[in-house]
């Protein structure tokens, strides 16, 4: 289990941070006493109204996270401007590919959802081990627990972004690196805007707001969790596809068949 982590005096930074969750985590993360937040996003001019809307103790980065050499720079420069990094949010994130998806929508889930948090493990984890201390969260999903059945690009590069976070709180807990992995379900962001009736990810249930994703983060690193569950029950539906594989299987076909008879509908 990751150390409780004490968030007031410190150095966060979250990524995907111009708007819904990582835009939540921040302000949630200033309003708990941290020195300094920057957000970083791929809009600069969306970064930049995120945190002058923040407040004095924000800053904003514009690069793409999928870029290696530009989070090493990112890394460098933020540490040189607001000194050790305490928190890193990899929280960026895509929807792209409806069912087995192109080969352009692998390619990008690929690279935002996975490759994003290794560049940026490389680039910091080496300063965080060195100091002996520090946090990073990997926003994950529920569909990296379960499956999202609307999109295969997105349901298997969210599971490896839930199996990076476990290999990298294995292997860096002795360097004084703890990990936490986010895993919501249904969230009101722009990405979910054009959920309709019979997108795959209502089954979890209602939708909740990006502030209560920003509260889950907060209570897990306080605890001291891996697992940011804003969802409760997606503990319960990972121990039943657990338990019984082929229960759980034959309940996400039924499920689908559901969904294609809505959708048929036009419901």
């Amino acid at each position: 289990m990751p150390e409780p982590f004490s968030i007031p005096g410190t150095t966060a930074v979250v990524t995907g941070a111009a708007g819904g969750i990582g835009l939540a985590i921040a302000r949630r993360l200033l309003h708990q006493g941290a020195a300094r937040v920057v957000i970083i996003d791929l809009d600069a001019d969306r970064v930049a109204a995120a945190a002058e809307e923040l407040g004095d103790r924000a800053d904003g980065v514009a690069f793409d996270v999928a870029d290696e050499a530009a989070a090493a720079a990112a890394v460098a420069r933020i540490e040189e401007d607001h000194g050790p990094i305490d928190l890193w949010c990899s929280n960026a994130g895509v929807a792209a590919g409806e069912g087995l998806g192109d080969d352009a929508a692998w390619e990008l889930s690929w690279r935002v959802h996975v490759m994003a948090h290794v560049y940026a493990a490389r680039a910091l984890f080496p300063r965080m081990a060195e100091r002996g201390r520090g946090h990073f969260l990997v926003t994950a999903s529920a569909a990296g627990l379960l499956t999202q059945l609307d999109s295969a690009p997105y349901t298997a590069t969210k599971h490896g972004a839930v199996a990076l976070a476990e290999w990298l709180a294995i292997r860096h807990a002795d360097d004084g690196i703890s990990v936490s992995c986010l895993c919501p379900q249904g969230v009101n962001t722009a990405m979910t805007a054009g959920d309709g009736g019979t997108s795959a990810t209502r089954l979890g249930g209602a939708y909740i707001e990006p502030e209560d994703v920003g509260e889950a983060v907060v209570a897990a690193l306080h605890a001291g969790r891996f697992l940011v569950l804003p969802h409760p029950e997606a503990a319960d539906y990972e121990q039943r596809r657990a338990a019984d594989r082929d229960r759980w299987l034959e309940g996400m076909r039924r499920a689908w068949a559901t969904i294609r008879a809505g959708a048929a509908r036009g419901e």
